[in-house]
């Protein structure tokens, strides 16, 4: 061992032990707590744990080359390499998708998700998803000229949504349909409960193999899902005859459809826990490790040769939430509620500045405008917005009531005044105008059903809602609907007092490194906590900073 007097001169001072080695250079040593969280931010350098020999306390060892620390004078107990955020994910994601970072924006729906967002997010290397749903294909169109011309087919990558439509499934088809004439690469598939042709047909098509016999995908599909029934249709080859029928069609050619039977539906699995939006409430630590034995099951079962990788959402709005994303094994992170609230989302100034306010505890379930009459939820704000207590209470009428007709003279005179703001035969008239416009059969099937023709009118509130927030429509401030989860009351206590405190300067670019960043600390703090060294609760404490 190196002799103390010989080769070491202390400083003890705040910032910790500096210890100044004569040949060759300097290295430092924590100790103090302060010392030990200023290391947890140099997470691009090699850090040695160290004991101390003469009072046994561990530390953190930095500087020099690695032969070099190994003369300090200080027993080196583990060496940890640099820890960069590009890491924390799956590597196969980084090279597949061609970005630089593990990190997801998610394709908020009916254009909040915008053009601007997923611009910005690829030109910073991370991957953005257009939201597509519940925009007309003609806006999908306008949405794709301005990706393609900003970004190219195969420059940064890039992708949009593509939503189940139960009610609506030719639309479905119309987009998917939409997406392989203009080669759209990647798309974000929501709300599935099962496979459908379109989704199955997007999948497989361009499928090619090469001399080696490996098959190559042209699209991929980033399933959106959080039970593990569902899980399973996505991970596994699409049944023979979906493939086909599809066939049979021309949708998909023998070639396409022969090597189908290789591959799943999707290698790219977003496992969505409590968030925003459609979301089954479920926590991620729980979640999260079901579907990844659902995963290696099935990896095992069909001999898949092509990884399938498992991502994290909901909940993901702190550095300490990505971190325990990843530790759970995470291939990317996607984030929602958190992207909602910035600059380059589709909402309005109002909603963002009602999204800034939210806690923990400020959101609600309500019933979903595309599944209504399924009785499925979505969650969202209820901070400032009486929209999630009165679409519970549209659910609850078109539960007891048979009919438009048949609603008591009371509720049919609240409806009038505060719901639609017009007489329940002027809302159903304007109602059908706009299906006579989109799907005539809607009306047709309205005519034959009373209560088809109430979940119609039910639905055309609990649509507009959230296009009133978009708006940013004054008059109907208390009737936006904003889709929210818990990330976003995590996000406002962590960025409080910091420059992302203020709505005006909530960059998604920002957001995302910062996250990342942080992320990246946190778990380098956790790494030297795990070999002994006494880190500090502050230092899981990462604080926003403007990156350039």
């Amino acid at each position: 061992m190196i002799e103390r007097s010989s080769q070491v001169t202390y400083s003890n001072q705040n910032a910790g032990l500096l210890a100044q080695v004569s040949e060759p250079g300097p290295i430092e040593v924590a100790f103090s707590q302060q010392s030990l969280i200023a290391a947890t931010h140099r997470i691009r350098e090699t850090a040695c744990i160290v004991k101390d020999p003469e009072t046994g306390g561990m530390g953190v060892l930095f500087g020099g080359k690695l032969e070099d620390l190994f003369k300090s004078g200080f027993p080196i107990l583990a060496v940890l390499p640099p820890l960069y955020p590009e890491w924390l994910g799956d590597r196969s994601f980084l090279e597949v998708h061609n970005v630089r970072f593990p990190y997801v924006a998610g394709a908020m729906a009916n254009g909040i998700a915008t053009t601007d967002l997923v611009i910005e997010m690829a030109r910073c290397g991370a991957l953005g998803f257009f939201g597509s749903a519940g925009l007309s294909p003609e806006r999908v169109i306008q949405a794709l000229d301005t990706l393609e011309r900003e970004l190219g087919i195969d420059g940064p990558s890039w992708g949009a949504n593509l939503i189940h439509s139960p009610n609506e499934p030719a639309l479905e088809a119309k987009v998917a349909d939409l997406y392989i004439k203009r080669d759209v690469r990647r798309v974000s598939a929501a709300a599935y409960m099962n496979l459908t042709p379109s989704i199955v047909r997007y999948a497989y098509t361009g499928l090619q193999q090469d001399a080696q016999g490996n098959i190559h995908r042209k699209n991929h599909v980033f399933a959106k899902i959080s039970r593990p029934e569902v899980a399973r249709h996505f991970m596994s080859p699409a049944p023979q005859a979906m493939l086909t029928s599809l066939v049979a069609k021309g949708l998909l050619t023998e070639t396409e459809a022969q090597l189908a039977r290789f591959l799943p539906v999707a290698e790219d699995f977003t496992v969505e826990s409590d968030s925003g939006g459609h979301t089954d409430n479920q926590p991620l630590g729980a979640l999260f490790p079901t579907i990844l034995s659902v995963r290696d099951e099935l990896m095992a079962k069909h001999q898949f040769a092509r990884p399938i990788r498992v991502g994290a959402a909901g909940g993901i709005g702190t550095p300490n939430s990505v971190a325990s994303a990843f530790s759970l094994g995470a291939a990317y992170v996607l984030t929602g509620s958190v992207n909602q609230a910035c600059i380059e989302s589709g909402l309005d100034a109002t909603g963002k500045q009602m999204l800034a306010q939210a806690g923990l505890a400020d959101v609600i379930m309500a019933p979903a405008a595309d599944m209504f009459e399924m009785g499925v939820e979505v969650q969202v704000l209820k901070r400032g917005t009486m929209f999630g207590v009165k679409a519970k209470k549209l659910y609850d009428i078109y539960k007891s009531c048979p009919s438009l007709e048949a609603i008591p003279a009371n509720e049919k005179a609240r409806l009038e005044k505060d719901f639609f703001k017009a007489p329940l035969e002027e809302a159903w008239q304007s109602t059908a105008n706009y299906w006579q416009q989109r799907d005539p059969q809607e009306c047709i099937k309205a005519d034959k059903n009373p209560k088809h023709k109430m979940a119609l009118l039910f639905r055309a509130y609990l649509g507009q809602s959230s296009r009133w927030a978009i708006a940013g429509d004054p008059t109907r401030r208390l009737d936006y609907q904003i889709w929210c989860g818990p990330a976003m009351g995590s996000f406002n206590q962590w960025t409080k007092g910091t420059f992302l405190e203020a709505p005006e300067n909530r960059q998604a670019r920002q957001v995302a490194l910062n996250l990342l960043e942080g992320g990246a600390v946190v778990t380098r703090a956790q790494q030297f906590r795990s070999y002994g060294v006494p880190v500090p609760s502050a230092a899981f404490d990462y604080r926003p900073r403007p990156f350039a």
